[in-house]
């Protein structure tokens, strides 16, 4: 076998400590080393000296990132390499030996490395921006329905009154109801005549009156209270980082997420954490089903004597796959939508979860397209399908009426437009 390397290394990659093996043609050395800074520098030191061409570890846990951030400024050519792809012999596991295998593959060209996104657009993800404000979302949809439960249990229907309790004229209502005041006619009139509540409601007066009757306690008060302040903070961090991200995209990523944009289900807030997630250059991405794959999004193959079996989704960017999804569901809802046409088709068979994983895996293919052309997006209709089977259903209506009996004189068949 042809080694691709005349120096390598490879590394063990732990949380206190680095085993690495420096391979070269006529010999291998083993050193360790411990997790901080100036030991990472320590390793630096020692595979500048001896002409080191390629790094190569795992990808356990976070621990790669800070040894990957120093390697990567020194012009050492690391990789990070999927623990799956390289897996040793069973019955041999040592740190030792671990370093070696990945080390000898590593010379011989063996490994595939995974995708790394450069420095600035690891800032804009690993400093947490992107994710940090989605995991601060869930939060705010879970205190929102934490607040609903907490009504329900005080016999008050607001929900099914008003269209957002978290609106304005939502907050002032629960204002008045943690006040512990009766709210009748008078009550409803000042608040009307204060523009403190919309006169446009779900619900009349009437009904609006009859639903916030409720026997709420002390201690539900003081909870719903509680509540609102949190969800009032969320809302001000979600805000804030909504700036900060905005902020830290340059011109090349603001034009992008200005053309994923159009794609139907893709919000601001999702077209920001998809592009600081894949980037801006898809040569990166050979194809569109690689990215696909990458993200997780693409079926699993399991065949065996010749029969496909159900296989799973593979795994990919979980940060990735849950956003489109997320946009999938949004993308399927508007209408006369070529989403929604393959939504349909597709659910009728293979059922509603396949169905909303396919249309993610479409728009993440046209994310690829409109990145990788500058172009912007056009729906294709609602009629696609039905335009691109047009022939091959002439032909089985055709078939179908010679089943009942009914045949089509020459002429007859001349009109018909293949």
């Amino acid at each position: 076998m042809e080694r691709l390397y005349a120096v390598c290394c490879g590394i063990d990659v732990h949380k206190k400590i680095l085993v690495a093996c420096l391979r070269t043609k006529q010999s291998t050395e083993i050193r360790s080393f411990g997790a901080s800074t100036q030991d990472l520098l320590d390793l630096v030191d020692w595979l500048t000296a001896n002409q080191c061409e390629a790094v190569a570890m795992e990808s356990t846990a976070s621990y790669w990132k800070p040894v990957f951030n120093i390697l990567e400024g020194y012009d050492l050519n690391p990789m990070v390499v999927n623990a799956q792809h390289m897996k040793q012999v069973p019955g041999r596991k040592t740190d030792v030996k671990d370093a070696e295998w990945i080390s000898d593959l590593l010379m011989n060209g063996l490994l595939k490395p995974s995708f790394i996104p450069n420095r600035r657009q690891r800032e804009l993800r690993e400093l947490e921006l992107c994710r940090y404000r989605k995991s601060l979302i869930v939060d705010l949809g879970a205190e929102k329905n934490r607040l609903q439960k907490m009504l329900e249990g005080a016999n008050i229907k607001l929900s099914g009154t008003i269209s957002d309790i978290n609106g304005k004229s939502g907050k002032a209502l629960l204002d008045y109801i943690v006040s512990g005041e009766i709210f009748d006619d008078e009550a409803y009139e000042r608040l009307l005549a204060e523009k403190l509540i919309s006169k446009r409601l779900k619900a009349p007066k009437k009904q609006l009156i009859k639903d916030m009757q409720g026997c709420i306690s002390p201690i539900q008060a003081k909870m719903i209270k509680v509540i609102r302040t949190h969800i009032s903070e969320l809302e001000a961090h979600i805000k804030e980082l909504n700036d900060d991200i905005s902020n830290h995209l340059n011109e090349e990523e603001e034009n992008a997420v200005e053309l994923i944009k159009d794609i139907p289900g893709i919000s601001d807030t999702s077209a920001q954490t998809i592009v600081s997630i894949i980037g801006t250059d898809m040569s990166r991405f050979p194809t569109s089903g690689a990215l696909c794959s990458w993200g997780g999004l693409c079926p699993g193959n399991h065949e065996s004597a010749g029969k496909r079996k159900n296989g799973r989704t593979n795994k990919g960017n979980k940060l990735l796959r849950s956003t489109l999804v997320v946009c999938a569901h949004s993308a399927v809802l508007k209408k006369d939508s070529y989403f929604g046409e393959m939504y349909k088709r597709i659910a009728s068979h293979r059922g509603r979860k396949r169905a909303i994983v396919a249309v993610a895996h479409a728009i993440l293919q046209i994310i690829w397209q409109l990145l990788k052309k500058n172009e912007r997006y056009e729906d294709l209709g609602s009629d696609y399908f039905e335009k691109k089977n047009h022939k091959n259903k002439l032909v089985s209506t055709l078939k179908r009426l010679e089943n009942f009996g009914i045949t089509l004189m020459p002429e007859q068949l001349a009109q018909v437009a293949f």
